[in-house]
């Protein structure tokens, strides 16, 4: 969902954070879309969006995926080239009035967002990168999910989750028989995705409701908080 805000509402809000989402365009099985991780940085920025009051703008769909390159409609991007996308947009909301920037990652493929965060905050504080892996942990065990946010790697538990609750409609119905776990991947950068995972699941989506999304988007929308009091403190 792009958002659909009009520039006197956007002037309104006088929001002094904007969120980022940023995804990537690369397989996620035979039942989830191509999408699916800017689906999910999406449904996790709207929420905090709407419960925090910060300015939402539309997702970056093409990430670095280069790992899932075997698999038909895998598309990226250079990591340079996301990392130069990021500083301009966030160059362009400072131009604008808006100085601080939440950059919400739904795919862990993007390792350049961090650096991207890491410079930007060297003279003050300017971005945040969300959710940490320490706050995925946390969201999971506040859902209840039973897997662990190392062995639910991709298309799993909680993307299923997520996606069945905030869009249902792209979520095809055989994702309970794609279960599927290897949990030592340490060459996964040198042979790609498909030698660990043929079908490109490395998770269990039977585990999936609609009620864990809520209850993920949920808990992100109270960690989201304290990354929100990080970046505005001086």
């Amino acid at each position: 969902m792009l958002p659909t805000m009009t520039s006197y509402e956007a002037a309104d809000l006088n929001a002094d954070v904007a969120v980022l989402p940023v995804g990537s365009f690369e397989q996620h099985g035979r039942y989830l879309p191509l999408t699916t991780d800017a689906l999910i940085a999406t449904a996790i920025s709207e929420r905090i969006a709407q419960d925090h009051a910060l300015f939402l703008l539309p997702a970056i769909t093409l990430g670095c995926s280069h790992e899932h390159a075997e698999f038909p409609g895998t598309v990226s991007v250079k990591a340079t080239t996301l990392y130069t996308v990021v500083n301009d947009v966030a160059g362009s909301l400072a131009e604008s009035g808006i100085e601080r920037l939440i950059v919400v990652n739904g795919h862990g493929g993007n390792y350049v967002l961090s650096n991207v965060v890491q410079e930007a905050n060297t003279r003050t504080r300017r971005m945040a990168l969300f959710p940490q892996s320490s706050d995925w942990n946390d969201a999971r065990s506040e859902a209840e999910l039973r897997t662990t946010h190392h062995e639910d790697m991709h298309g799993g538990e909680a993307e299923t989750s997520i996606l069945l609750h905030r869009f249902p409609e792209v979520v095809r119905p055989d994702f309970p028989q794609a279960d599927h776990l290897v949990d030592d991947r340490r060459h996964l950068l040198t042979v790609g995705m498909r030698p660990y995972a043929p079908d490109g699941i490395i998770g269990l989506p039977s585990l999936a409701t609609a009620e864990k999304g809520q209850r993920l988007l949920d808990a992100f929308s109270r960690l989201a908080k304290e990354h929100l009091g990080a970046l505005r403190e001086q």
